[in-house]
């Protein structure tokens, strides 16, 4: 019987907990893809690091690049071209993942207002940080205006 409770319920009618689960499988995919996000930009930071460093280096000088774990000795000309091109990959990965992360935050707040959905504390965070934004902008344009002494 409970097959067919579940048959004739339908896909819209979702149990309490099912909607919880399937909420919290939403805001796991987004860590997910978040967690990717930053992983990428630290190591495009560390690539930028590095072709900094041998942009200003003679191209027929000896480097050490690290693939898979081993050690290989290369030159400088031979090196840098590839990080150039795997930076750039990394930069296409990291817009990629914002616009997946995008959608996911969407969907998530749809799903929110389908299910009519309340997060605990989600309130008090707001709060916090519309508070901290207008502190923000109070010191900002404190910056801007001249001191003046008498």
């Amino acid at each position: 019987m409970a097959q067919s409770d579940k048959k004739s319920k339908g896909k819209g009618d979702l149990s309490p907990e099912e909607i919880i689960n399937q909420f919290q499988v939403l805001r796991g995919e987004q860590r997910i893809i978040a967690n990717k996000l930053s992983e990428a930009r630290t190591e495009i930071f560390e690539y930028k690091l590095v072709i900094d460093t041998l942009k200003d280096v003679e191209g027929d000088r000896k480097c050490y690049h690290a693939i898979g774990g081993i050690l290989c000795e290369k030159t400088v000309k031979d090196v840098l071209p590839k990080l150039v091109d795997t930076s750039s990959k990394l930069e296409g990965l990291c817009q990629t993942l914002e616009e997946q992360l995008t959608k996911k935050g969407i969907e998530i707040n749809e799903f929110k207002q389908k299910h009519q959905l309340v997060v605990k504390g989600q309130d008090e965070l707001n709060a916090v940080l519309e508070e901290a934004e207008r502190a923000k902008n109070a010191s900002s344009s404190a910056e801007k205006k001249p001191v003046t002494s008498s």
